[in-house]
């Protein structure tokens, strides 16, 4: 009878817990063996160490009347959910003429925070035709702030905070990659 009540307490206990440890779980294992997972751990550390800027394209900034070139930059692309979760965090640096292009899915609102993000960003949410449609300009480092956009948006390119007011890129401008 007593091993009947251990079991029946132990099962208790397990089952009161259960809900506390699933989000350790759940953490401890999502970027482990994942594919597409951008960040390297650090032997016997759970530090990530700054991935070095990887060009996979290019992309030019063009006046709202396509007529114009505002400027080029060389783009890293995120569009798996590995490499999107990922993004620019940890990075100490990035130049002038490079920036990260989000690809999604689906064209809806969406919606960035800067959670171990080191460097301040611009981010530029785009339409599926490729029109600026939203900028969050001087992002704040490690800021846990949500960053919205006012318009459902397809694509998402971050670049240097600051960017968009040296270089006169607003809102209806156009992307071509």
């Amino acid at each position: 009878m007593n091993k009947k009540i251990q079991i029946v307490a132990i099962s208790l206990i397990i089952i009161f817990l259960l809900p506390f440890a699933l989000p350790f779980l759940k953490n401890f294992f999502s970027d482990r063996g994942k594919e597409g997972a951008v960040a390297e751990y650090v032997k016997d550390s759970e530090t990530p160490t700054a991935p070095a800027f990887k060009k996979e394209g290019e992309l030019i900034f063009l006046s709202k009347d396509k007529q114009q070139e505002i400027k080029q930059i060389a783009i890293e692309i995120a569009d798996s959910d590995g490499e999107r979760q990922q993004g620019l965090m940890y990075r100490t640096s990035m130049e002038e003429a490079q920036g990260m292009l989000f690809i999604f899915p689906i064209l809806e609102p969406q919606s960035f925070w800067m959670k171990n993000t080191l460097i301040s960003l611009d981010l530029l949410f785009v339409n599926e035709e490729k029109e600026i449609v939203t900028i969050q300009k001087y992002a704040q480092p490690k800021s846990e702030s949500s960053l919205p956009s006012t318009k459902p948006a397809k694509y998402v390119v971050e670049v240097n905070a600051g960017f968009c007011d040296r270089y006169g890129i607003k809102e209806g401008d156009t992307v071509k990659f």
